[in-house]
């Protein structure tokens, strides 16, 4: 049941995801825990996603909106969050999956301690049908509750987002609205920054089941942008080194750097490997 003020808010900014909108919307809809509301904004799509999303119109808990045209992600990542009013936030991305247990058992985890402003989990990777590839990847061994700067510095010299995409997270809306929204400046790391300045406030605690699955498609954003990747994250990395020189040395820089750079050479070859089964009609 949904409150006056829900406990947290569901947030998916869509774009051109006609193929899997429905079944993320789904998958948020049959959470366990009720006291939530979705809000969907579609991001000017060519496809046939507001036509869809329009169909969940008559349900209490979806509110949905229209983001004009143009300024990439972060508007309609940040149109949709600046519409949320819930204490706790989640966004999922319109061709991601939220297992029925995300809410509850995340929720349960970060009101444990109010030093926390961000609970993460595991996820399953999908292709395009659903079917799984990788089960339970993410979080690099981090465990229960760890201090924010800690957890920041594990990601960088791991030259990876340890905390995966945002279906995985979930975080005090204070503190997003705080650091400014979802961070710009690095499109492909938008999650991985925005992170980053969310536990630079706080500390992160983790829920060691996978709650979430990202699914990987070639119509994914983050798809076209492999050949970024590298320079992306070593920009982030300057960054926290520079803003936060007692959180990362010089030396966790330069291994995140030199870690980033081969893993986005393999993801580059998986995509490939996985052609087939990222495409929507196999």
């Amino acid at each position: 049941m949904v409150t006056a003020t829900p406990k947290v808010s569901v947030v998916i900014p869509a774009y051109n995801n006609a193929d899997f909108i429905a079944e993320t919307i789904e998958s948020v809809l049959a959470q366990t825990f009720t006291d939530f509301e979705l809000i969907i904004a579609d991001h000017s799509s060519t496809d046939d996603t507001k036509a869809i999303i329009e169909r969940y119109a008559d349900d209490p808990r979806v509110t949905i909106l229209t983001t004009p045209a143009g300024g990439g992600a972060p508007r309609n990542w940040n149109r949709v969050t600046e519409a949320a009013q819930g204490e706790y936030i989640k966004l999922v991305c319109g061709d991601d999956l939220v297992y029925p247990d995300n809410l509850r058992l995340q929720l349960q985890a970060i009101e444990t301690d109010p030093s926390v402003t961000m609970v993460a989990s595991p996820r399953d990777i999908i292709d395009a049908r659903g079917a799984v590839v990788i089960s339970n990847r993410g979080l690099g061994g981090l465990t229960g509750t760890t201090p924010g700067a800690a957890a920041v510095r594990r990601t960088v010299a791991a030259g990876t987002n340890l905390f995966g995409e945002p279906g995985c997270v979930l975080i005090r809306r204070s503190t997003l609205v705080e650091i400014g929204l979802w961070d710009p400046r690095f499109p492909y790391l938008i999650d991985e920054a925005t992170y980053a300045r969310v536990l630079l406030q706080g500390s992160l605690v983790t829920v060691d089941v996978p709650l979430a699955a990202f699914r990987l498609s070639d119509t994914q954003w983050s798809v076209e942008l492999a050949q970024e990747q590298s320079s992306q994250a070593a920009a982030f990395h300057r960054w926290v080194r520079v803003e936060h020189p007692d959180v990362v040395s010089a030396r966790d820089v330069a291994i995140g750097n030199a870690r980033a750079a081969v893993l986005a050479r393999l993801r580059r070859i998986v995509y490939w490997r996985l052609r087939a089964r990222m495409k929507v009609t196999v």
